[in-house]
């Protein structure tokens, strides 16, 4: 393909104090193979170097730009302001973290992937994470011959905890730096990330396979970099995503499930939500995280039910006390797979 004949990619990087990596960010971005693209980094209030840093590349290059906030946002308002900035000419729409970075060949392999099939709507990938000496790869579970599925089909395996490889339930949404969106899907809302809890990068991937096709590339094409002062980390440490997905699963599960599915996959994820409750309180957890969880539950519809916690504390105190290592193993598990 001529580069006068590629669609346009607008590519945004929404950081708060991301000094430490962004260079690195911006640089992978100009190391791509496919040229075609527009790139806005959204500076939010930062004290750090980060807007010196960006503001340096921009000057070198012109389609690089920097948009400076006047007021510090939250994390999701400061992606959907991101969202706001894109291009109308551009097909389609790349989110880069700050502290994530994309191998040279990311763009054009799914700018190509999303052009040969145009019902798709929304192309994911494998990302590597990690930190240190320890690595693992993210997103797998798809047959190595599906690159692209229906999205209707996506959404009801990930609502239902479908399985894929080794026994895993099927998560290929990806993350925001693994997924490319196709350009209208984002302008069509103001606030393309439709919430603002720990998953709605998620939520805004069963905004756009209500009606559009899900394409996959297989190769690892981005790499998350773990570190503790992530959002994400801070999530995991209340382990914020199970109630993310029981959010998601309340909003989603009409358009996607049967009644019957929801009820029986809600039943579940309540199930796996009071399993992990327990194990907190059994390890005396802090205040503030049963004030998140009290103000989660709350925000579902679903108050805390003390008699049910009650007794999941009981059978979670019976378990610790015959079979511990079983208990602590397949509570790690549950959490480590959402």
């Amino acid at each position: 393909m001529a580069i006068s004949d590629e669609p346009l990619v607008s590519i945004v990087t929404p950081v708060y104090n991301g000094a430490a990596y962004l260079a690195e960010c911006i640089e992978s971005i100009l190391a791509q193979t496919y040229s075609k693209w527009e790139y806005t980094i959204v500076n939010n209030c930062s004290t750090d170097d980060t807007l010196a840093i960006a503001q340096r590349y921009a000057k070198a290059d012109a389609r690089i730009s920097v948009r400076e906030n006047d007021k510090l946002l939250d994390v999701i308002g400061n992606h959907n302001r991101a969202f706001r900035s894109i291009s109308g000419a551009s097909k389609y729409c790349k989110v880069v973290s700050a502290d994530d970075l994309l191998f040279p060949d990311c763009l054009r392999q799914m700018v190509e992937l999303a052009e040969a099939h145009p019902s798709v709507g929304l192309v994911g990938s494998y990302q590597v994470s990690g930190a240190g000496a320890k690595w693992y790869v993210r997103f797998t579970g798809l047959p190595y011959t599906q690159t692209v599925i229906p999205g209707r089909d996506v959404c009801r395996a990930h609502l239902l905890g479908t399985t894929g490889a080794f026994g895993m339930p099927l998560s290929v949404l990806g993350s925001p730096t693994s997924n490319l969106y196709r350009s209208d899907l984002v302008r069509a809302t103001e606030s393309f990330y439709p919430n603002s809890t720990a998953e709605a990068d998620v939520s805004a991937c069963f905004e756009c396979l209500k009606a559009s096709d899900f394409g996959f590339v297989h190769q690892v094409l981005s790499y998350e970099r773990l570190h503790d002062v992530r959002v994400t980390t801070t999530s995991e440490s209340v382990n914020a995503y199970l109630t993310s997905k029981i959010g998601d699963l309340l909003t989603y599960g009409p358009v996607y499930l049967s009644k019957e599915e929801m009820a029986r996959r809600f039943k579940e994820m309540m199930g796996e939500y009071y399993e992990f409750l327990a194990l907190s309180a059994v390890n005396f957890r802090k205040g503030s995280f049963w004030g998140y969880h009290k103000k989660r539950l709350v925000e579902l519809g679903h108050p805390l039910d003390r008699v049910k916690l009650g007794r999941a504390i009981c059978r979670k105190l019976f378990d610790l006390c015959f079979n511990p290592k079983r208990t602590i193993e397949s509570v790690k598990w549950r959490i480590a797979r959402g």
